[in-house]
C-alpha cells in the first residue's frame, strides 16, 4: 500500500503541474479571473482527496501488527498526518515549479515595480524640461517623443487629467494605457486630457477589459467589443495603437480569433496596428514569434542597462523588420532614493537610466510612468541627450548599490530557514515600501498586520545567515526593518500610532 500511496503523491504532482500550474500562470499573466475555468481547481482537489485517503489506507494498521493498540493508533496518525501532508506539499510545489520562469524575469531581470518619486530632490537645471528628440516608431512612421507617457497600474490612480495634458504641451506625443490599468481610470484620464489635440497623438491601448486578459479562443465579437469599450473610454474614434497585452504564451499571440478582430476593427477605421509588450518569462519565444509571424508593427519590451544579453539581439532583429520598438521598465527597480550615495549620484539616475535605452538606435522610446509636473522636469531632462561616461558609473553604482539590498520577488530561498516562520520578503517588500517608496504609513500598516514580526529575529542564531543568493543579510535586514516600522519608531518618527 506505501507503494500506492507513493504513486497517488507522483500523479497528484504532475496533474498539480500540468493543470493547476497552468491556472497559477494564467493568473500571474494577468488573465481575467471570471473568465477561468474552475475545473484545474476541481480537478486538483479530487486528486488531493484521492491521495490522502490512500495514504490514509497506507498508514492503517495491520492485522498482523504486535504493536500495542496506543503505540498503533500514534503511528497511523503519525504516517496519516506526515504522508497526507508530504502529498500536499508535493502538490503545490509542483503547481509553482510550473511558474519558476516568472522569477527569473520579474526577479532576477526586470523588477517589477514602480518608479518612486520624491519632488524635494527637483533641480533648477530640470525646471521646464521638454522633449526634444523625437524618433521614428517602425513602419507606422509616426514620429515620437524619445521619452513618452505611460500610465500603469503602479501609477494608483494618482495620474491626473492636468499633468496629462501638462504632458502634452511639454511635447510628449505617445501615451500608453489600458483598460486594466486604474480599473479603466487611465483611458479615462487620458482620454479626458486629448480632447481638442486627438490628432497630433500616437495612442496606444491594450487587448483587455478592466479584470484582465481574454483568453485564447475568446470569440472575435469579444475582442472587438473589447476595443470598442476602450474607444468609449478614450473619448475617440480611433486609437493608433492595441497590443496583445503582457504576453507569456504564442497560444494567445496567435490566436486566429485576435488577428481576424483587428482586421476587421483596422477595416471599420477603429485600429491603425498591432503590437505586443511582454515582461514575462517567455518573453525570448513571444518576441521572437511576433517577429518572424509579420503581423505585428510594434514590440513593447522591458528593457534597462544589465538586462539579459539576447534582448539587444531581438530588440535589433526587430529594427531590421522595422517593427517599432518601445521600452518599458526602465528605472529597473528605481530604488535610487532610499541608497547611500551621493546627491549627484542620485539625481541623475534617472536620465542615465533613460540615456542607455535610448542609446541603441533600434529603440523607438520608453514609456515612464508619472503623475506630477515635478516628473516631468526630471524624465525630460533626459530627452535627446546622448549617454556620457558618467552616466556609465552611476548606472554601475546603482547596480552595486542595490546588489545586497534589494529582495527580488518571487524567489523565496530563505524562507525555509527560519524556525519563526518569519515571512522574510514581506517584511523587507514592506522596508522597501518605507525606504524606495516613501510610503511611511503604508509600510508601518502592512507591516503591522503581519501576523509575525521581526522581533522574533532579536536574539535569535540566524539559520538564515547566508541563505539569500544575492548576499542580503537578512538578520541585519530583518532586525533594523522592525526598529524602523514598529509602533514605537512611527512615534519617533512623528507618525501617528496606527489603529
Amino acid at each position: 500500500m506505501g507503494r500506492i500511496a507513493l504513486l497517488a503523491w507522483m500523479f497528484t504532482a504532475a496533474l498539480s503541474y500540468w493543470v493547476l500550474g497552468g491556472l497559477l500562470g494564467k493568473l500571474v499573466e494577468g488573465y481575467d479571473r471570471d473568465a477561468l475555468s474552475r475545473m484545474p481547481l476541481l480537478l486538483t482537489g479530487l486528486a488531493v482527496l484521492v491521495s490522502v485517503c490512500l495514504t490514509g489506507l497506507w498508514a492503517a494498521p495491520r492485522r498482523s501488527s504486535t504493536a500495542s493498540p496506543a503505540k498503533s493508533t500514534r503511528r497511523r496518525f503519525l504516517l496519516g498526518t506526515l504522508g497526507a501532508g508530504g502529498g500536499i506539499a508535493a502538490t503545490g510545489f509542483a503547481a509553482l515549479l510550473r511558474n519558476a520562469g516568472w522569477y527569473t524575469v520579474t526577479g532576477r531581470n526586470i523588477f517589477l515595480v514602480r518608479p518612486p518619486y520624491k519632488a524635494d530632490v527637483a533641480r533648477d537645471e530640470w525646471s521646464g524640461s521638454r522633449v526634444v528628440g523625437y524618433r521614428r516608431l517602425g513602419r507606422t512612421e509616426a514620429r515620437v517623443s524619445d521619452i513618452s507617457l505611460g500610465s500603469g497600474s503602479g501609477t494608483g490612480g494618482r495620474q491626473t487629467v492636468a499633468v496629462a495634458r501638462e504632458a502634452i504641451e511639454r511635447g510628449i506625443n505617445y501615451f500608453d494605457t489600458a483598460p486594466d490599468y486604474s480599473e479603466t481610470g487611465s483611458e479615462n484620464r487620458l482620454g479626458e486630457a486629448m480632447k481638442g489635440v486627438r490628432d497630433r497623438m500616437f495612442l496606444a491601448t491594450k487587448w483587455c477589459n478592466p479584470k484582465g486578459h481574454l483568453a485564447p479562443g475568446s470569440s472575435v465579437e469579444d475582442y472587438m467589443e473589447a476595443l470598442n469599450a476602450s474607444l468609449r473610454r478614450l473619448h475617440t474614434d480611433w486609437v493608433d495603437l492595441v497590443h496583445v497585452h503582457s504576453c507569456d504564451t504564442v497560444e494567445r499571440l496567435m490566436d486566429e480569433n485576435v488577428h481576424e478582430a483587428f482586421d476587421r476593427l483596422k477595416q471599420q477605421g477603429k485600429v491603425r496596428f498591432l503590437g505586443v509588450s511582454t515582461h514575462t518569462p517567455n518573453l525570448e519565444h513571444v518576441a521572437n514569434t511576433a517577429i518572424d509571424s509579420g503581423h505585428f508593427d510594434v514590440l513593447m519590451l522591458a528593457y534597462h542597462f544589465g538586462a539579459w544579453p539576447l534582448l539587444g539581439e531581438i530588440i535589433d532583429r526587430a529594427a531590421a523588420k522595422d517593427i517599432g520598438v518601445v521600452a518599458m521598465k526602465t528605472l529597473r527597480g528605481a530604488k535610487h532614493h532610499g541608497l547611500l550615495w551621493s546627491r549627484d549620484e542620485r539625481d541623475s539616475y534617472t536620465q542615465a537610466a533613460f540615456k542607455w535605452v535610448l542609446a541603441n538606435p533600434s529603440v523607438s522610446c520608453l514609456v515612464i510612468s508619472l503623475w506630477e509636473s515635478a516628473q516631468l522636469d526630471e524624465f525630460l531632462y533626459a530627452s535627446g541627450r546622448q549617454i556620457e561616461a558618467n552616466d556609465h558609473a552611476v548606472l554601475q553604482r546603482y547596480e552595486e548599490l542595490i546588489a545586497t539590498a534589494h529582495c527580488r520577488p518571487h524567489c523565496g530561498a530563505c524562507l525555509d530557514r527560519c524556525p519563526e516562520r518569519l515571512s522574510i520578503h514581506d517584511v523587507l517588500r514592506h522596508r522597501m515600501y518605507f525606504d524606495d517608496y516613501g510610503a511611511q504609513k503604508e509600510a508601518m500598516s502592512r507591516y503591522a498586520a503581519l501576523e509575525t514580526k521581526a522581533d522574533v529575529c532579536t536574539g535569535c542564531d540566524a539559520p538564515c545567515s547566508g541563505a539569500c543568493p544575492y548576499g542580503i543579510s537578512i538578520p541585519e535586514r530583518t532586525r533594523e526593518t522592525h526598529a524602523l516600522l514598529s509602533p514605537a519608531s512611527a512615534l519617533r518618527n512623528g507618525y501617528q500610532p496606527l489603529s
